[in-house]
C-alpha cells in the first residue's frame, strides 16, 4: 500500500506539474470533473494537489469543501470554506457552503450569519433564503423564522418549498390550523411533489384523520416509490385502522428495499408476533440483534417468542441479557421463571418468581425508585400510547410499534432542503443513464439486473486487462484504495507502452484508467490511439463516445446556474402535455452549442453498430444522444432496435416512453413506462400518475 501511494503521488506530481501554471488549471478541471460526477474522494485528491502547488488560490478550497459536504465531513467543509473566504471574501458560494456545514453541525447562529452575508452579496438567492429560514426554525427562533419564511414566499410565491417548510414550523409550534393551511397550499402549488403529501399525512395522522392520512401517503408513494419513510408511516396508519395485513405489506416493502431498516424489522416482528407467525418474527428480531446488539427490547420479544415455540434455553439466554441491563424489570423475572420451570429448574424458577413479587411490592409501596427504563423516562405519561420513539429505551414499551424520533423527523424534513439543490425537481424527468464499459458499478440498487453481452464475455476471456470489464449504467465512485490502484496502473501501462508503442490493448487499458480517474482529455487521447492502431477495436469506439459525452456534459455544466444539478439528459413536461423541452430554461441546447460534438459521438456509435449489430447498448446510448438533440423519432427507432434484441430491456422501455410522451403520443408512452415499471424501474409509476392526472 505504501508503494502504491508513492506511485500515486509521484505520478500526479510528474504528469500534472511539469508546467505549474497550465497543469494546475488542468488538475483543477479534472477535480471538478470528478466532483460533478460525484466521485468525491477522487476530487479531493486532485484539489489537494492544487492547494499544495498554489495555496493562495480560493477556488480549490471551495470545491474541496463541496466534496467534503457530500461525504458528511462538515467540520472539514467549514474549515475549507473559511480558508476560501480568507483568500477571497467576496466568494458568495463559500458563505453558502459554510452555512450548510455549520447548520449540519447545529451551529445555527453562525450559519445564519453566513447566509445573511451571502444574501448581501447575492440578494434574493433562493437556496440561501430557504436555508436562512430553516436555520431560524431549527434554533427555535420562531418569530425570525416566520419572518424569513414570509420573505421567501413573497420572493417565490409559486415555489412549494416555502409553504412546505413553514407548515412544518407551524406544526412544530403546535398550530395545526396554520400548518394545514400551508400544507394544503403546498399541495395546490406542486401536486406532483411527494413530500407535500408525506408531510401533510403526518399532520392528518396526529389529528386522528386516518383515512385522509392514508390517502396522502398513498399519493406520496405513487409519486416516490423509493422513500422508506412513507411506507413506515403508512404502516402505522394502517395499524391504527386495524389493517394488520396492509401494515405488514408496507414493512415487507421497506425491508425489500433496505434489509437493514431497524424500524421496519422491529414493527414487522411485532405484527408477526401478534398474528402467531412466531418463527418468522424471531427471524426479524435475529436480524435486529445482529445489527444492533444492545437492542434489549428485541431480546425480550425474542425471548417471549422462544417461549411460545418451546425454545426455553434460548428464552433464558435472552432474558439473562435483558435482566442484566434492567435489574428491576419485573416482567422479565416472571418470564424467566416460567421458562426455567419448563426446563424443570424449579429452584431457579422460584427464585425468579419471588424476586419479581418482591420488586412488585416495593414498586407498589413506592420504595422502588429506579425506573425499569434505562433512561429514567416517565412511564405514566404515555402508558396508553401504541407507539414509541426509536430512541426511547423504556423496556416497558417492548411491545409498541416504533416511530421516528422527533429529532429524526426534523432531520428528514429539513436535511434535503438544507443540503439539496433547490430547484423545480418535479418538472424535470431524467432519462435512464447511458451504459459504459467499466470495472465497477453501484452495488446497492433494488432489483439489481446483471447486464450481459457475448462479445464482452469473449473480450474478457482474452485477459488483456488486469480486471474484468463489464457493462453498466450505474457507475460507482472510486474508493481511496481504487484511486491509488488506478494511478499505479497508469504508470504500469505507460512503462509497457514505452516497450511496445504499437500495442492497442495497452492504450485501451490506460484509457480506462484515465476515464475512471475522471481525466477525460487523457482518456480520449488514449482511445484515439487505440483506434488509430486497430480500427476494429469496438470497445474503444463505444467508450470514446461515452467519455466524449461526459466531457461535453461537464463543459456545459460550467455555464449553467451554480446551484442547479443540470443534467442535459432530462425532459420537462406537464400532465397531459407533450414534452416541450429537454433543456432547462436559459440553457443552450446541444444542437446549438456543440453540434459537431454530438455528431462525433453518434458516429462512434454508428461504427460500433456496424462492427457488432447485436451490441444492444450502442442502440440504447445512441437513442439517448438523439433525445439530447431532441430528435425523438430517431431515438425511438434506436430504442426499438434495442428492445427487439432484448424484450426485457427496462431502461429502453423507460426512455422510449419519455420520447413518445415528448411527441404527444401519450397512450404508447404510458404503455412503455408501465412496462418499464413492471421490469423494475419504479419511478415510472410516478410519471404515469402525472400524465394521467385530471
Amino acid at each position: 500500500m505504501i508503494k502504491k501511494t508513492i506511485l500515486f503521488f509521484s505520478f500526479v506530481l510528474t504528469v500534472f506539474f511539469a508546467d505549474a501554471q497550465v497543469n494546475t488549471d488542468r488538475v483543477l478541471t479534472v477535480g471538478r470533473n470528478a466532483l460533478y460526477f460525484e466521485d468525491y474522494v477522487l476530487s479531493i485528491q486532485y484539489f489537494n494537489q492544487v492547494i499544495r502547488s498554489k495555496p493562495w488560490m480560493a477556488e480549490p478550497y471551495f470545491y474541496r469543501a463541496v466534496a467534503k459536504l457530500s461525504l458528511d465531513d462538515f467540520q472539514g467543509a467549514e474549515e475549507d470554506c473559511s480558508l476560501c473566504i480568507v483568500r477571497n471574501p467576496f466568494y458568495t458560494m463559500a458563505y453558502y457552503a459554510r452555512g450548510i456545514a455549520r447548520q449540519s453541525m447545529d451551529m445555527y447562529a453562525d450559519a445564519i450569519s453566513d447566509y445573511k452575508r451571502g444574501l448581501e452579496l447575492r440578494p434574493n438567492d433562493r437556496p440561501m433564503m430557504a436555508n436562512l429560514a430553516i436555520a431560524h426554525l431549527q434554533s427555535k427562533n420562531y418569530d425570525e423564522a416566520e419572518k424569513a419564511f414570509g420573505e421567501f414566499i413573497n420572493a417565490y410565491p409559486k415555489l412549494s418549498l416555502g409553504y412546505l417548510t413553514r407548515g412544518a414550523m407551524y406544526l412544530e409550534k403546535g398550530d395545526s390550523t396554520l400548518a394545514m393551511v400551508d400544507l394544503n397550499k403546498a399541495v395546490e402549488i406542486d401536486p406532483y411533489y411527494a413530500p407535500c403529501y408525506g408531510n401533510r399525512a403526518i399532520l392528518l395522522y396526529q389529528t386522528g384523520r386516518l383515512n385522509e392520512a392514508l390517502a396522502d401517503l398513498n399519493e406520496a408513494i405513487r409519486l416516490n416509490t423509493r422513500e422508506n419513510g412513507y411506507y413506515i408511516n403508512r404502516g402505522l396508519v394502517r395499524y391504527e385502522m386495524n389493517d394488520l395485513r396492509g401494515a405488514m405489506a408496507d414493512y415487507d416493502q421497506v425491508i425489500a428495499m433496505d434489509s437493514r431498516n431497524l424500524i421496519a424489522r422491529f414493527n414487522r416482528g411485532l405484527l408477526r408476533f401478534q398474528v402467531g407467525d412466531n418463527n418468522r418474527a424471531i427471524e426479524d428480531f435475529d436480524v435486529i440483534i445482529e445489527l444492533e446488539p444492545d437492542n434489549y427490547m428485541a431480546y425480550y420479544n425474542r425471548a417471549l417468542l422462544n417461549v411460545e415455540i418451546g425454545d426455553f434455553a434460548g428464552a433464558i439466554h435472552d432474558l439473562d441479557v435483558v435482566i442484566e441491563r434492567y435489574p428491576n424489570f419485573i416482567p422479565g423475572y416472571f418470564s424467566r421463571s416460567e421458562a426455567k420451570r419448563k426446563l424443570n429448574d424449579h429452584a431457579g424458577a422460584d427464585r425468579d418468581y419471588w424476586t419479581a413479587v418482591d420488586l412488585e411490592d416495593k414498586k407498589n409501596s413506592g420504595e422502588l425508585v429506579a425506573s425499569s427504563s434505562g433512561n429514567g423516562q416517565n412511564q405514566t405519561q404515555t402508558e396508553e400510547d401504541k407507539t414509541r420513539q426509536q430512541s426511547d429505551k423504556n423496556i416497558d414499551k417492548f411491545n409498541r410499534l416504533v416511530v421516528y424520533d422527533k429529532e429524526e423527523e426534523e432531520k428528514r424534513k429539513y436535511n434535503s432542503e438544507i443540503r439539496g439543490r433547490v430547484q423545480d425537481r418535479n418538472v424535470r424527468i431524467d432519462l435512464e443513464p447511458s451504459f459504459v464499459l467499466t470495472y465497477y458499478e453501484k452495488g446497492d440498487r433494488f432489483g439489481e439486473k446483471v447486464y450481459y453481452d457475448k462479445s464482452l464475455e469473449t473480450f474478457n476471456t482474452r485477459r488483456i486487462l488486469a480486471w474484468m470489464l463489464f457493462i453498466t449504467n450505474q457507475e460507482a465512485a472510486l474508493t481511496e484504495e481504487q484511486i491509488t490502484m488506478h494511478f499505479a496502473s497508469i504508470n504500469d501501462y505507460s512503462a509497457k507502452i514505452e516497450r511496445e508503442p504499437n500495442n492497442a490493448d495497452y492504450y485501451f487499458g490506460r484509457a480506462l484508467d484515465f476515464m475512471l480517474v475522471q481525466d477525460f482529455t487523457e482518456a480520449l487521447r488514449n482511445f484515439d490511439r487505440v483506434i488509430a492502431l486497430n480500427p476494429s477495436y469496438t470497445q474503444a469506439y463505444f467508450n470514446r463516445a461515452v467519455v466524449r459525452y461526459k466531457q461535453m456534459e461537464y463543459n456545459r455544466s460550467q455555464s449553467a446556474a451554480t446551484y442547479e444539478d443540470l443534467n442535459t439528459m432530462s425532459i420537462q413536461f406537464g400532465a397531459g402535455q407533450p414534452i416541450p423541452s429537454s433543456t432547462p430554461p436559459g440553457k443552450e441546447t446541444g444542437n446549438t452549442r456543440d453540434p459537431y460534438g454530438h455528431e462525433q459521438i453518434i458516429m462512434d456509435y454508428n461504427i460500433v453498430i456496424q462492427q457488432n449489430p447485436e451490441f444492444i447498448y450502442s442502440y440504447y446510448n445512441r437513442g439517448n444522444m438523439h433525445c439530447v438533440q431532441r430528435d425523438f423519432r430517431a431515438a425511438i427507432v434506436d430504442y426499438n432496435e434495442a428492445i427487439l434484441r432484448d424484450p426485457d430491456f427496462a431502461e429502453a422501455y423507460f426512455n422510449r416512453g419519455l420520447a413518445r410522451l415528448s411527441m404527444g403520443d401519450a397512450n404508447r408512452g404510458i404503455a412503455d413506462l408501465s412496462k418499464a415499471g413492471e421490469l423494475g424501474i419504479l419511478n415510472a409509476y410516478s410519471i404515469i400518475k402525472r400524465m394521467t392526472a385530471n
